[in-house]
Formats: C-alpha cells, sequence, structure tokens
C-alpha cells in the first residue's frame, strides 16, 4: 500500500494531557485528532499500545503481551460517561506531575478505578453481555492465554519459569483447575481488555471520520516473561527449563560503543516457518486492526540479528544469525495483500537487508538530524538522497528532539546544514527550518515529533536509547497544544503538497 504525499505528527498516548496522571484515550485524545485535521495532517503517529511493567521502565517496548492493550490508557471519563464509574470514583484524583507520568502511581490510581468498573460492570452485565461475549469470542486466541496468563502471574509475582511445573508447562488439567479457581479474577482481565479494546475502537473510528489515519509500531521481539513466550515457547530459542539459551540485542553503533543488550529471547525461525509463520500472522493481523500503517521495529531483524548467549553482559560477544525474511514476508503478502508497512531500517545495514525492502517495496526511514555530519554529499539521510517511498523524519522517539539537538550538535553540522540550507541555523529557527527542510523532501510522508511542533529542548527528550531510567515520561501540558498555529502549520503542509482535501477514510 502506498502512501500518497502526507505528514504526521508523533505523540504517544501516554504523552496527551490528561488529570489522571497519563495521557489516555479520553477528550485530549478526540482534541488531539482535531488539531492534527485542523493544521493539515492526515497521520497520528503513536509508540506500541502493548500493557507496559515497572521492570521494564514501563518501555512500550517490552511488554508481557504483543496483542494486549495497556490499561493505563483507558479514559476514567469515557467509563464515567456509560455509567461504570461515578463522579464521586473519582473526586480524590492524587496530584501528578503534569510534566512526567509517574507510571507506579498512576497505576496505583487506575488499578483501583478498573477494580470498581468491574463491579459495576456486573451488576449491569445484561447490558453488556452481547458485545463482550462477541469480544471474548473473536479475540479468543490470544485473550484466554494472556488472561490466565496475567492471573497466574498476579497469584506467584514470579517469571513463568518459577510456577508449579504443570502451570509452567501448560499441563491442561492444571490449567483447567485453575481456570475454575481463579474464574472471577480471569473475567475481570478479559473485561479490563475489552474497554481497552472499546475506547481504542470508538476513537480510530473518530479519527477515520475527521480524515486521519494512524501509523504504529510492533517491536520485533517480545519479552520471556510474557503470555506469548509461555502460550508459545516453542517459538523461542529455551532450555528445558524454558530459560532462554540466546538472547537478543545490537552490535556497537550511533547510541552505544558496547551495543545494546536487549535481553529478550530470540525467535526459534524453524518452528515457526513450519507452522507458516501462524503467530507473526497474527499478530500483524491484531495491529492492522489497531492502526492503518504499521512500522516493523528493527526491520534489520528480518534479514538477520544479532544473537548474544544468555548470561552475557553486553553485546559485543554477539552473532548475526540469518532469519527467512523473504519466506516470512511471502506469507504476509499472501495474508495481507496491500502490506501497509513501513521499515524502521536505521542503524547497521548490509545487501541482504536492502534486498529485502526493495523485493517488498518497504519504504524505509530517513531522519534528518543524522543528514548534516561527515560525508554530507553521500549521507543517505540528506534530502537529496531520499527517495519517493520513504518516511522522512526529523528525529523519532529514540533522537533528541530538534532543539536539543542542535543544542549538542558540532561546529561541522552547524556549518553543514548553513551550507546545505542557506539558512545559518540558531535556537530560535532551527526547529521550524528543519521542519520545513522534512516538508520539502520527495519522500511521501513527512513525520514531525510533537515535541518539535512545540519547540522543545532535550528536557522533552523521549528515551535515551542504552539507559534504562528517565525515560517514556514526557508530558504536554494542556496549555502547549498550540491552536493558535493551525492556520500556519496547515499553509506549510499545503505549501509543500501534503495536504489535500478528504472526507473522511474507509
Amino acid at each position: 500500500m502506498n502512501i500518497e504525499r502526507s505528514s504526521a505528527i508523533l505523540l504517544h498516548i501516554t504523552s496527551l494531557p490528561s488529570k489522571y496522571g497519563i495521557g489516555d484515550m479520553g477528550d485530549a485524545a478526540y482534541q488531539f485528532v482535531n488539531f492534527l485535521k485542523d493544521s493539515g495532517h492526515s497521520f497520528w503517529q503513536i509508540l506500541p499500545l502493548n500493557p507496559t511493567e515497572a521492570t521494564f521502565g514501563h518501555s512500550p517496548y517490552s511488554s508481557h503481551s504483543a496483542f494486549a492493550g495497556n490499561p493505563l490508557l483507558i479514559s476514567p471519563d469515557l467509563l464515567i460517561e456509560e455509567g461504570l464509574l461515578s463522579t464521586k470514583d473519582v473526586d480524590r484524583i492524587p496530584v501528578f506531575d503534569s510534566q512526567n507520568v509517574e507510571f507506579d502511581k498512576v497505576n496505583t490510581f487506575k488499578k483501583r478505578l478498573l477494580d470498581i468498573a468491574f463491579v459495576n460492570f456486573k451488576k449491569r452485565e445484561k447490558a453488556y453481555l452481547a458485545d463482550f461475549t462477541q469480544f471474548c469470542h473473536q479475540n479468543q486466541d490470544w485473550l484466554d492465554d494472556y488472561t490466565l496468563f496475567l492471573t497466574i502471574k498476579n497469584k506467584y509475582l514470579t517469571n513463568w519459569t518459577l510456577w508449579d511445573k504443570s502451570l509452567r508447562d501448560r499441563d491442561a488439567a492444571a490449567l483447567d483447575v485453575f481456570s475454575i479457581q481463579m474464574k472471577e479474577e480471569i473475567k475481570k482481565e478479559k473485561f479490563t481488555q475489552f474497554l481497552f479494546f472499546r475506547q481504542w475502537l470508538r476513537l480510530k473510528a473518530y479519527a477515520h471520520k475527521n480524515s486521519i489515519g494512524f501509523i504504529g509500531d510492533i517491536p520485533f521481539y517480545i519479552n520471556h516473561d510474557s503470555a506469548d513466550c509461555w502460550a508459545h515457547s516453542e517459538y523461542f530459542k529455551l532450555d528445558k527449563d524454558k530459560m532462554p539459551t540466546k538472547i537478543s540485542g545490537v552490535p556497537p553503533d550511533y547510541f552505544s560503543d558496547t551495543g545494546q543488550l536487549w535481553g529478550t529471547p530470540v525467535f526459534n525461525w524453524k518452528p515457526l516457518m513450519k507452522n507458516g509463520f501462524d503467530w507473526w500472522l497474527k499478530r500483524l493481523g491484531q495491529n492492522l486492526l489497531l492502526y492503518d500503517f504499521v512500522r516493523l521495529d528493527h526491520f534489520r531483524a528480518f534479514a538477520a540479528y544479532w544473537e548474544v548467549p544468555a548470561g552475557d553482559d553486553t553485546a559485543i560477544g554477539g552473532k548475526w544469525k540469518e532469519s527467512p525474511g523473504i519466506k516470512f514476508f511471502k506469507a504476509v503478502e499472501r495474508e495481507f495483500p496491500e502490506m501497509p508497512f513501513i521499515a524502521e531500517d536505521l542503524g547497521y545495514m548490509d545487501e541482504p537487508v536492502f534486498e529485502l525492502l526493495e523485493k517488498f517495496n518497504f519504504p524505509g526511514m530517513k531522519v534528518l538530524q543524522f543528514a548534516f555530519g561527515e560525508d554530507i554529499g553521500d549521507n543517505p539521510y540528506i534530502p537529496h538522497n531520499h527517495s519517493k517511498n520513504s518516511v522522512v523524519f526529523t528525529g523519532t522517539h529514540d533522537n533528541d528532539t530538534t532543539l536539543g539537538w542542535f543544542n549538542n550538535s558540532s561546529r561541522e553540522e552547524r556549518k553543514n546544514f548553513y551550507e546545505y540550507t542557506g539558512v545559518k541555523p540558531t535556537s530560535k529557527n532551527i526547529v521550524w527550518k528543519m521542519h520545513q527542510v522534512a516538508l520539502m523532501s520527495v519522500a511521501d510522508l513527512a513525520i514531525i515529533p510533537m515535541q518539535d511542533i512545540v519547540g522543545l529542548d532535550e528536557s522533552a527528550k523521549m528515551n535515551r536509547p542504552g539507559t534504562s531510567e528517565g525515560n517514556w515520561t514526557w508530558r504536554l501540558l494542556a496549555t502547549q497544544l498550540p491552536l493558535e498555529r493551525v492556520e500556519e502549520l496547515k499553509k506549510i503542509n499545503i505549501r509543500y503538497g501534503r495536504w489535500k482535501k478528504t472526507e473522511g477514510l474507509k
């Protein structure tokens, strides 16, 4: 599927303004859709919507499910609207930091609200029975395993490899006994997922009505302590005790001299291939239910991945291992002929990755913050080397903000920027000029992080790769949404051919 010339803003749901300590799928999300429409944008790019955990700093790229939605994103206001909460239930909201998500505090608060909502749901269950039953049936493939996994995990508070062996190894009789004993707890987890998807699909419908599409993100790997690894252990490289033998990472790169050790188990591609890549196809299908286009994070791993022996302290001792990328994407193409995917092709690339991109015509990524260093003429990120079938970013969630990048840029980068654009960069003009350069590109899609729309410095950075603390917390203040600039933003989108009048999306 080709993306027509257009633009998007990158803003994760957690970063939306909200009185409840974290962005959610309530009123601010709808206001942001309106802002996108009024300012001439066509897409809203977000990060993964899966559940997050304190153990991994609430990274949206480290989840215990590749299919479930994050309960923290459920809007209390929408629950009040449909009678599952009362205004009294939220009359004592904790004092939250308005600029950063306090995940532990938010989690405690929202868990209490979801518990109340479940009690009220059971009182009015007949009114929801048809929709709830249909949801459970349509999502049975992942929902049963996920809610059972989460219920066992909540009971024992340990990694699944430390559960009783019968539960760890999924003995059918043991799982049946547990499911009967914990019937209500499992139902509550299903109800929570029902609420998440109900709210998300309502937001998506509103966005489509206003000609705004969603671009989502799929992490390549999944956590070891996850419902997916527990339910499909044969698809991961594990030993007889279900512990990883090989783990994921990347070799030394732009972000780290010792590489990045992600620590998730790597895929066992042989059984996946034997079963027609069934788990992956279902995973892609789930994401295409949520989004209109999907960015495939760490795309290069579909050609070859960096495999590190379990127990290593850094990623330096890893080796490249081949993935069945062509066979995989042929199976994907049969299932999803339009192939609405964007390849995250940053970092180390080699010929097999380029062949994979070319064979399936996936748009790749061009990041302007990488464009103005040495060898500028041959730099793949400089605009004259962009291709139409690509996506240009000023920066991604893993980069600094544009102002932060400028504040920390080298003399050479500033000199190259000046000689390339004819504009001497300053802290006053760099954000807007970089925005213009992105929109000027021949790339079909230009994506600007919200931090750059607002002009924020490095304190608003979303993630610092290679670090485990202080990430994913940035929030947009309600007063920072630049409603006064919608006409200016729309004009620049029109000027560079990135807006055309449409009447909703199908």
